[in-house]
């Protein structure tokens, strides 16, 4: 059940059985020479439904600009600020919280939203109990990143060991895939892929990371293993879900 395509009583009658929403969050940033610019809120946006319609929760439209300054020296990239981001977030969650929802259970397709999501979620902790909202205090809310669940983390081992790398990703390239296959994009690529800098400014990473992988080798990605990753996520994060409303 998507928020976007309920109408306002659907929404009502849904809040009279459940308080949870689930929310896919992305990012909009370049992925090497063939992955996708929306890769993050693309694998987000599709495991998000798969697990709504899972357990018949209703899911949130994608948050699909995130926190990625760090990729914006290629051209493409669009990112907000982490103060911004965490703003955007208050925001959805006030009006959200308004409306009736509790259990917020953000499913995220990009690494750097998780340091501003955690901060983000104590800024509406704070937020919501000066406002004195009826049961503010009943609000949860929980990351779930897809590219970290365990069963997902394990297949990419296996099937590409080293060659997974951390950014540009075989896995999540695969994911693009499975859901755009008319979209594959192919290019050379060069063997040698750095990995190992840490992280700072964007003009930075393009000097250590010239063609925007990181460790990775995207080349080895499949439709059908994205297929596979996408059903794996789907399951774990689902059970991830469910255990989140029962929680306290």
């Amino acid at each position: 059940m998507l928020l976007q395509l309920s109408t306002w009583p659907e929404v009502e009658n849904y809040l009279k059985t459940s308080s949870g929403l689930i929310i896919p969050i992305g990012s909009t940033e370049q992925h090497g020479p063939t992955g996708l610019i929306g890769t993050d809120a693309i694998c987000a946006e599709a495991i998000a439904k798969g697990v709504g319609e899972e357990v018949q929760a209703m899911v949130a439209p994608t948050i699909n600009v995130g926190m990625a300054l760090h990729h914006t020296a290629f051209p493409g990239t669009i990112s907000l600020r982490p103060t911004t981001l965490i703003q955007v977030i208050l925001d959805y969650l006030t009006c959200l919280t308004e409306a009736g929802f509790r259990r917020f259970f953000f499913i995220n397709g990009h690494g750097g939203n998780i340091a501003t999501l955690k901060a983000a979620f104590s800024e509406v902790y704070y937020h919501l109990a000066h406002l004195r909202l009826s049961e503010a205090d009943q609000v949860r809310c929980q990351v779930g990143n897809w590219f970290m669940c365990r069963s997902v983390y394990q297949k990419a081992k296996e099937w590409y060991g080293d060659q997974e790398g951390s950014h540009a990703t075989p896995s999540e390239v695969a994911v693009t895939q499975y859901v755009y296959p008319e979209s594959i994009k192919k290019a050379a690529l060069s063997p040698d892929v750095a990995s190992g800098y840490p992280i700072y400014g964007a003009e930075d990473f393009r000097r250590h990371y010239p063609d925007g992988r990181m460790g990775s080798n995207p080349a080895l990605a499949t439709p059908e293993h994205g297929q596979e990753f996408y059903e794996l996520a789907v399951k774990e994060l689902s059970n991830s879900y469910l255990e989140f409303l029962q929680s306290e």
